[in-house]
């Protein structure tokens, strides 16, 4: 017991001396209000130096340790072996203390550096002079001496940690333990890779190379399920305004991610309501009022409604809400509501309510795969008339037509294999993630009969193209009179010759939508 004590006493450190050179000076006046009190000799650079006068503080200028100006337009300040030695040195090292001795080395204890705000400036739109101008040198060599030191040295390595710091600082009276130092060089090494992995995907053009650095992940309340971790890494916040609700599972993520790339697809269309369950639509209708759009998704599947995940393409009045606070429903998303909407939504306590912003998504879709990751571009592609080939004798109507492109759009997001039936812009009935093409398509049959749709004259959509003309024979005979798909099997004679002799009309896209 007393030699851990004693162990604990070695590797406490009281700090004598700082290095602060900073970009952000937010909540630095109270770092350097502490270390004054303490003592502390404080060298500075540049408006960092002058910051600190201004408080009234002494202050060393790194100059007049260095003897040497600030040269380059500042490019070079501190890059120097008297400010590198003051950091590196080994207290425990006879050989490290002689030369800090023989070389009049001061010691530098702490190292304060918040660094150029490289990310920032690049989606500023800035130049790439002074895109450039913004890769720090000085900083982050000190922020990895520092790092490497932190046996004997402190290092703080942005403005995101000097709550942090300042903390571990009062509590110890003026010192910090190995624990403390250890953990703030991690977290220097997570500032100094991911500033130079946004400085490298800034200059690469090789997609071969992958470099991902995501801080600050949410910690959710567990994984899919409750024996799984689970963590979301990215800026919620910048995405939705949450109005209302519990917060949000792994699960209510991975559907809110499937709803919003979904209604991607209306956006600008008249009024449209979707939805969801287990990432794939369960309604989808178009119509002129939000309402009927609400309703008429509804009608789809009100069983696999229950629970799911609501978005619409806009507003929610008080009349849709109305509607909507009928059914148990996990998440509601729209860019807009009434604040009347909002009121009658909020009776239901765990309902989380979303307002979307207008984000751009990333346009590279990442998964774990075996032991690596597998990288693609996102699907951009939405069918569209330019799309369409007709390659029966019979058109599509123009009505049909417009059905034909709403059910494709659906198809994109539903798991493969996958069926969808549409008519009169709404969801009739879909057939999702199932082994067989023609499993699919008589899920979707079955569906639409539990739900009393008529598929006389429903339109048919289809993710991949028909090996064999089964499929058309059942669509068929269950009503279907038009049909979309991206060809492509060396047999799709056999489906087309089908179609023909059965007057129903048949496009091919040549876009495959695959959602494995």
């Amino acid at each position: 017991m007393h030699l851990k004590q004693h162990n604990i006493m070695n590797t406490t450190k009281k700090i004598a001396s700082a290095l602060i050179s900073v970009f952000d000076k937010t909540g630095l006046e109270h770092i350097v209000k502490a270390l004054h009190q303490n003592n502390v000799t404080i060298y500075s650079t540049g408006g960092t130096e002058t910051f600190i006068k201004n408080l009234d503080i002494p202050v060393v200028a790194v100059e007049d340790i260095t003897s040497f100006p600030e040269i380059l337009g500042g490019r070079v300040k501190t890059l120097h072996p008297k400010i590198f030695g003051g950091i590196l040195n080994r207290q425990d090292h006879s050989g490290d203390v002689q030369q800090m001795q023989e070389f009049n080395i001061p010691q530098i204890d702490l190292v304060i550096v918040d660094l150029y705000p490289f990310e920032k400036t690049v989606a500023s739109g800035a130049s790439e002079a002074d895109i450039i101008e913004k890769i720090d040198i000085g900083g982050i060599s000190l922020i990895r001496a520092a790092a490497k030191n932190f046996k004997d040295t402190v290092i703080v390595p942005s403005v995101e940690e000097y709550a942090a710091f300042l903390n571990f600082y009062l509590e110890n009276n003026g010192a910090t333990t190995l624990e403390n130092r250890r953990l703030l060089a991690t977290k220097a090494f997570h500032v100094s890779s991911h500033y130079d992995g946004a400085i490298f995907n800034y200059f690469n053009t090789d997609e071969t190379y992958l470099k991902t650095s995501v801080a600050n992940g949410q910690i959710l309340r567990y994984g899919e399920n409750p024996h799984q971790k689970g963590f979301f890494f990215g800026d919620f916040d910048q995405m939705f305004t949450k109005v209302h609700g519990k917060e949000l599972s792994y699960n209510n993520l991975l559907d809110v991610d499937a709803a919003v790339n979904l209604m991607n697809e209306f956006k600008g269309d008249e009024p449209t309501f979707a939805i969801l369950k287990h990432n794939n639509a369960c309604g989808l209708a178009s119509r002129s009022t939000m309402k009927q759009a609400y309703l008429d998704a509804l009608a789809a599947d009100p069983t696999s409604a229950f629970g799911g995940v609501l978005i619409a393409n806009g507003k929610i009045d008080l009349a849709t809400a109305e509607e909507v606070n009928k059914l148990f429903c996990e998440v509601v998303i729209a860019p807009a509501y009434d604040q009347e909407a909002i009121d009658l939504l909020e009776e239901k306590k765990n309902r989380i309510i979303l307002i979307i912003n207008e984000v751009e998504l990333p346009q590279k879709n990442v998964r774990t795969c075996l032991n690596g990751v597998l990288v693609q571009d996102k699907d951009n592609v939405t069918d569209s008339k330019s799309h369409l080939k007709t390659v029966t004798n019979s058109a599509p109507t123009a009505d049909e037509i417009e059905d034909l492109l709403f059910a494709s759009k659906i198809c994109k997001h539903t798991k493969s294999n996958t069926i969808v039936f549409a008519k009169n812009k709404q969801l009739c009935a879909s057939g999702t993630g199932q082994t067989s093409r023609v499993d699919a398509l008589n899920q979707a049959i079955e569906k639409a009969k539990t739900f009393d749709f008529d598929l006389t004259g429903a339109v048919m959509a289809s993710d991949a193209f028909f090996p064999f003309p089964d499929c058309v024979e059942i669509a068929n005979k269950a009503g279907i009179t038009a049909i979309i798909q991206p060809g492509g099997s060396i047999k799709d004679e056999l489906s087309i010759d089908y179609c023909n002799a059965n007057n129903v009309a048949m496009v091919m896209t040549g876009v495959r939508h695959f959602k494995h």
